[in-house]
């Protein structure tokens, strides 16, 4: 006859392997419920300096220029927004949801070479490009 030895650590693992599949199970049902497409999202954010300014890129495909508020407030440059889900979709009809809606919010600390009171910005084609001019 065989014993086999308890193996504490094993138990362990085999308990780590179990909550893995059981977020990744929720993870899929909440994709397919929207559990987590909707709520808060990050737009993705280029920046780039050059010797006269800074640009800054946000990616907002989407997102109307109403819906988008720049604010500059002791020497923080903040973007906050909004994307909406498109109104016509029931859901009903959904088959899946990758894109994330809801408020969205950036918030930078300007470095002191920058000249807030020429800050501009421009949305188009989705993308909004804040021009940073230096002093």
């Amino acid at each position: 006859m065989t014993t086999d030895r308890w193996d504490p650590l094993q138990d362990l693992l085999s308990l780590h392997e179990k909550m893995n599949r059981l977020f990744e199970d929720s993870f899929a049902k909440g994709l397919e419920n929207q559990y987590f497409t909707c709520g808060t999202w990050t737009p993705p954010i280029d920046i780039f300096e050059t010797e006269s300014q800074f640009s800054l890129k946000a990616e907002l495909p989407g997102v109307e220029k109403d819906d988008v508020d720049v604010r500059v407030q002791d020497n923080v440059l903040t973007l906050k927004g909004v994307r909406y889900q498109c109104e016509e979709l029931k859901e009903d009809n959904i088959n899946r949801m990758e894109r994330p809606y809801g408020k969205f919010s950036r918030s930078f600390t300007l470095p002191s070479n920058v000249d807030s009171d020429k800050i501009s910005a421009k949305l188009k084609d989705g993308i909004l490009e804040i021009t940073l001019p230096k002093f």
